[in-house]
């Protein structure tokens, strides 16, 4: 991966608050130092049922500061449907960016939204193969992206694109009037947009045209285990 950006932050980090990372945020932290990162992000995965985001924010909040690293703090949680709904409670939401909130929430497309609700990978296939055109389903995810964008406010896209593989697909079957529309919805919201190690998404294509349109990109390890914070082998800056 060529003309990544900064990898002085990681701006996608989860801890002990996921249920499939074994990390807390204070080995995190440590680990952040050791990688001598500017910026860390801070991020656990939500549903709307999730009730722990106060004690998370807590946490964070309460760790000690280091000098020349800002802690940044986010929520991750899944794009539902074609209307841009997003699978975090609404107070969490409605909380982005106060005192009391998380900093943004990660946009991830860890299903395919559709007009019904998420579609699994295989569900999708299942889809495709009955006659669904692949155009159709980039058009969906990429649509519900960009209303789901507009309506929180304060997003990052977590590791976009990262789905394609899992149904068949590739950023190649993304058109270039999608990716321009996605980056004038980055633009006009202020939605961060992340370089994802661990996916090893989006690619060049997507990156440097994004990154010519004005689209905030930052890099991230999604890492799960503080060993990976900050390592940076596809991102490069």
């Amino acid at each position: 991966m060529s003309a990544g950006p900064a990898t002085d932050g990681d701006h996608h980090v989860h801890s002990t608050f996921s249920d499939d990372a074994v990390s807390t945020p204070a080995e995190n932290l440590a680990a952040a130092q050791v990688a001598r990162l500017r910026e860390i992000r801070m991020v656990d995965h939500v549903r709307v049922s999730t009730t722990y985001v106060p004690e998370f924010l807590s946490v964070v909040r309460a760790l000690p500061r280091l000098e020349g690293l800002t802690v940044l703090t986010g929520v991750e949680a899944k794009i539902l449907d074609a209307s841009g709904a997003v699978d975090a409670p609404p107070e969490v939401l409605a909380a982005l960016g106060s005192p009391g909130g998380a900093d943004r929430v990660l946009l991830a497309d860890h299903q395919v939204p559709g007009p019904d609700g998420p579609w699994s990978p295989r569900a999708t296939r299942e889809r495709i193969d009955a006659g669904l055109a692949p155009a159709d389903v980039v058009e969906l995810l990429v649509t519900a992206t960009i209303r789901a964008m507009r309506s929180v406010g304060r997003a990052q896209l977590a590791h976009p694109f990262s789905i394609l593989p899992k149904i068949g697909l590739t950023e190649d079957d993304v058109p270039d009037e999608l990716l321009d529309a996605l980056a004038d919805a980055a633009v006009a919201t202020g939605t961060t947009v992340e370089v994802n190690e661990k996916w090893h998404c989006p690619g060049p294509r997507a990156t440097e045209r994004w990154r010519a349109a004005g689209v905030q990109l930052v890099a991230s390890t999604d890492a799960h285990v503080a060993s990976d914070v900050g390592v940076y082998r596809w991102v490069q800056g």
